[in-house]
């Protein structure tokens, strides 16, 4: 029976289905798979079904002769060697659009979490020191009619966006390119990168890592933004350098900072650790159980269509349609 490796538990019957008809290997443990234990497990596969933390790399791909499918469970794919497996005729596919409005949706309660101190006010009720109200306690940051700053305003960015109508913000972006389909949904307007920095009290990263990304928010930047403001990155950790965000942080530079990702996930910098205005949460923007059974589903989806000698919907090397053709 031909064999199919799935990198991680997932809620739902999607994968059952799967084992109805194919010997489905589902790693046993809470965590992902070491690479060592992945190209163990991987080896003889038909298809893997992965995440964006497993390297699907030359090793693993050639330590499956049969190998017709990688099929991501999530939006990114920088995972999988795809020229690689492009050469070898495998497909590779993702998830996308399924995370949107999920993704959107924590990127807000970070929003709120960092700006009106939810954690500090949790832990301080639990430890014993609610005594007393007090019009100075725990004050924190209004929302509401303020200037929301997205940085990157794909799917996700636009989401946020829209988000921000209810609050009866102004809406701000920047981006690679003008959107203008986004801008017609959400009343943002396009501007430049400073514009960004200097007028934004709240600026959320929902960005995809690449050359013009990496390391974009560093010190530098930091201190142009107002020192009332707060930072939230729901798109891909190094795009913050971390410890220039501790060190602003500490300076005042700005006024908090609430993070789904990091730099060096899944390390995360200890001065960020122990800086009561940052929320830092471990990579859950789509965590949600509706959310993961639909990512799922959509990467069985594609394994099925594969095995049984079809073209996969969301298909990210289409280039490996040339190769199987000639």
């Amino acid at each position: 029976m031909k064999k199919i490796f799935v990198t991680s538990q997932y809620p739902g019957e999607s994968v059952k289905r799967l084992a109805e008809k194919y010997d489905v290997e589902v790693f046993p443990k809470t965590t992902l798979p070491t690479q060592d234990e992945l190209l163990e497990n991987a080896k003889g596969s038909v298809a893997l079904i992965t995440t964006v933390s497993d390297m699907v790399d030359k090793r693993v791909i050639d330590l499956c002769p049969d190998l017709k499918i990688v099929s991501n469970s999530g939006v990114g794919h920088e995972n999988v060697d795809i020229p690689y497996a492009t050469e070898k005729g495998i497909f590779v596919t993702n998830t996308p659009n399924v995370l949107t409005e999920t993704t959107a949706d924590l990127a807000w309660a970070l929003m709120f979490s960092v700006a009106r101190r939810i954690i500090e006010a949790d832990a301080y009720v639990r430890e014993g020191k609610f005594s007393c109200w007090h019009p100075s306690l725990l004050l924190g940051m209004n929302i509401h009619q303020k200037t929301l700053g997205v940085y990157g305003m794909g799917r996700i960015g636009t989401a946020v966006a829209k988000r921000g109508q209810g609050f009866n913000m102004r809406v701000i972006y920047q981006n690679r390119s003008r959107n203008q389909k986004a801008e017609d949904e959400t009343g943002a307007a396009f501007v430049d990168f400073e514009t960004l920095l200097k007028e934004s009290d709240f600026i959320v990263i929902t960005a995809p890592l690449n050359e013009g990304t990496r390391g974009r928010f560093g010190l530098d930047e930091f201190r142009k933004m107002k020192s009332t403001s707060i930072i939230v990155n729901v798109g891909r950790g190094p795009i913050i350098k971390e410890s220039e965000l501790a060190a602003a942080l500490k300076e005042g530079s700005i006024w908090g900072a609430g993070l789904d990702v990091f730099e060096n996930e899944p390390q995360v910098n200890n001065e960020l650790l122990e800086l009561k205005n940052t929320v830092l949460l471990p990579h859950i923007g789509s965590a949600s159980i509706e959310t993961r059974e639909r990512m799922i589903g959509m990467a069985v989806q594609s394994v099925e269509l594969a095995l049984s000698g079809n073209i996969p919907k969301y298909l990210v090397n289409p280039e490996v349609l040339e190769s199987k053709n000639s």
